[in-house]
């Protein structure tokens, strides 16, 4: 599949608990269809929010089914877990998001789990200053996102902010935090930058909040917090551990047939 990647390896000790942000988009079924078929996970969290088109999913846990625009696929792969995400051919563009959060080595082993959210399950928060802010984890105001019980306590924002108008989120202190934007531009209070366009994301520093202004197209971005593990980061492809053993391990068992330690079967069509 097509997509920008926004952060990855070299970045983990700046991003904590963060591992990778990908963003896949495309009007052309040639850039997405050969999608993401059977592969293995093990010692994380994958998030998948849809914004166009739709994506479907099939996991050893049996789980199955289709997200669609605006819904989100929150799943911790555990002690290990083979899945496949597959775009459907659709009128439009195809595009969404895929993050990586990062497991603390005594959730690693963990009974993989499974969520998936519907658009209508999202809670969406509208401001005096007129933004609107989507929560899939975390709070915003009163309101607690639908994803809870996450080890790093992340908070997960779509925001958009008509133009001209400022959005501020209080942030933990010694947390992570960084934003992604989707569309239009805007700025941020206490960057390097004077505007952030799509595309662009923007990792802060220490600080009580993140503070945005809207430019003249207005801004809509993704906001992400959580807080950071600092442990040692093993990782091979879709597998992240602690130490190099681990993953030997973990590569072994997946040889020998011995990866999954939880399993309900799938019934192949």
């Amino acid at each position: 599949m097509r997509l920008r990647r926004s952060f990855s390896n070299p970045e983990v000790p700046l991003f904590d608990p963060f591992l990778l942000l990908d963003r896949f988009g495309s009007n052309n079924p040639a850039d997405y269809l050969a999608g993401f078929p059977w592969h293995p996970h093990r010692g994380i969290e994958t998030v998948t929010y849809i914004l166009d088109g739709r994506v479907a999913h099939r996991d050893t846990l049996g789980n199955e089914g289709v997200i669609g625009p605006g819904d989100v696929q929150w799943m911790n792969s555990g002690s290990g877990i083979i899945h496949q995400e597959m775009p459907q051919r659709t009128e439009g563009a195809l595009s969404g998001f895929q993050l990586w959060v990062n497991l603390p080595a005594k959730e690693k082993m963990s009974t993989p789990a499974y969520r998936g959210l519907t658009a209508p399950d999202l809670p969406v928060v509208p401001t005096d200053a007129g933004a609107q802010v989507k929560v899939v984890a975390g709070t915003y105001g009163a309101v607690e996102g639908p994803v809870r019980g996450i080890p790093v306590d992340p908070t997960y924002l779509d925001v958009s902010v008509p133009a001209g108008a400022a959005f501020e989120l209080p942030t933990p202190p010694g947390y992570t935090a960084f934003a992604h934007a989707i569309d239009g531009a805007g700025s941020f209070e206490g960057t390097d930058s004077s505007s952030v366009a799509s595309g662009e994301t923007v990792l802060f520093g220490p600080g009580r909040a993140v503070s945005a202004r809207a430019g003249d197209q207005g801004f809509r971005f993704l906001l992400v917090t959580g807080r950071p593990l600092h442990e040692p980061v093993a990782w091979y492809g879709p597998i992240v551990m602690n130490t190099r053993a681990e993953l030997v391990t973990a590569m072994q068992q997946l040889d020998h047939g011995q990866f999954i330690h939880h399993r309900r079967p799938i019934v192949e069509e």
